[in-house]
């Protein structure tokens, strides 16, 4: 194959890219400046640095003609901060770019795709009666990104959605997705003896399934399809014990909070946001229902696509130890953004 990847120098984007080079493909990728320090990007992989939203059709059709794959690793999530309404930067980021690219890859004649996506759409679309979609803008928009991606799946080009959870790995100068976490865990209790959590669970994977799951999409895939992604299935108790262990407090107790504790919680949160200009993606108020459910998926999507064993508590133990570092301000690394 010949694969063009938006997003192939970030965490994931990365990770796929040697994972196809390594199995005789070869990769072009759009990706923004600057590039970590000690990032391992494939040297094998050609890289066009610029904005894609910048670019214009043309441009962007002469990258791709000369390829048959297509993977989006690109956009933002919830944890990128923005005004209100914050729908539409979600559209300009996750949901236009994946309309744009697949238009362009029907003309250039790519015959499949793979959309990164977020677990949330599996559990909006399994369990309706949450009506996460309109607590969540940031589910909605996912639920959109997936219709749209869908829509272009047909005989001529497959189209994949890898619905994805929590990920643990990490990439040489780049900062984790789980900053937020330790400040959390450190603001609960500066003596470092507590940890205030609701009851609950997620399913989770490392980023070499990740990428696994990318390649397997890209050489399994048939038609159009989301995948909702999972391997090991944590309560937060397990999770927890190995993020304290990382975070050189290994016995620091957990006490269980009430659902409506964690509503209250949101209340403040959203006030926050609100006296900060910022809409958020998620409704802080109402996540208390989605952190207090065990969010577990079945790992045998994950395994369909090829999808094996990996050792997710040093994962795990190595995105909390950078997580420590971006915090603390022990290293200076390149944060995600859009654009």
């Amino acid at each position: 194959m010949k694969v063009f990847m938006i997003g192939g120098t970030g965490l994931l984007g990365s990770a796929a890219a040697q994972m196809f080079i390594d199995q005789g493909h070869s990769v072009k990728s759009m990706a923004l400046p600057p590039l970590p320090q000690g990032a391992p990007i494939p040297e094998e992989m050609e890289i066009i640095w610029g904005n894609y939203i910048e670019k214009t059709d043309d441009e962007l059709l002469a990258l791709m003609s000369d390829c048959d794959t297509f993977v989006f690793a690109a956009g933002v999530d919830e944890r990128v901060e923005f005004p209100a309404p914050v729908y539409e930067a979600y559209r300009k980021y996750n949901i236009e770019p994946v309309r744009r690219f697949l238009t362009l890859a029907k003309k250039c004649g790519i015959k499949n795709c793979v959309i990164l996506g977020s677990y949330f759409s599996y559990f909006a679309k399994t369990c309706p009666e949450m009506k996460l979609t309109e607590w969540h803008p940031y589910i909605r928009s996912r639920i959109e990104q997936e219709e749209v991606a869908l829509s272009f799946a047909d005989g001529d080009m497959n189209v994949a959605i890898l619905e994805l959870p929590y990920i643990f790995g990490t990439q040489p100068g780049r900062k984790p997705v789980w900053v937020i976490l330790i400040e959390q865990i450190t603001n609960m209790d500066k003596s470092g003896h507590v940890t205030m959590y609701p009851k609950g669970g997620t399913t989770m994977v490392t980023v070499r399934q990740v990428a696994q799951c990318i390649v397997g999409a890209a050489e399994k895939n048939k038609g159009g399809n989301a995948y909702p992604i999972g391997y090991y299935n944590l309560t937060w108790d397990d999770f927890l014990k190995i993020v304290h262990e990382a975070m050189g407090t290994p016995n620091r107790k957990i006490i269980h909070i009430a659902k409506w504790m964690f509503r209250l919680f949101g209340h403040t949160m959203m006030k926050k946001y609100a006296a900060n200009n910022v809409e958020p993606g998620i409704n802080a108020v109402e996540l208390a229902e989605i952190m207090c459910m065990n969010t577990f998926i079945d790992k045998k999507w994950a395994v369909s696509l090829g999808v094996t064993e990996d050792d997710i508590k040093s994962a795990i133990f190595d995105s909390v130890k950078l997580s420590v570092d971006a915090f603390t301000g022990a290293q200076h690394l390149v944060e995600m953004k859009g654009e």
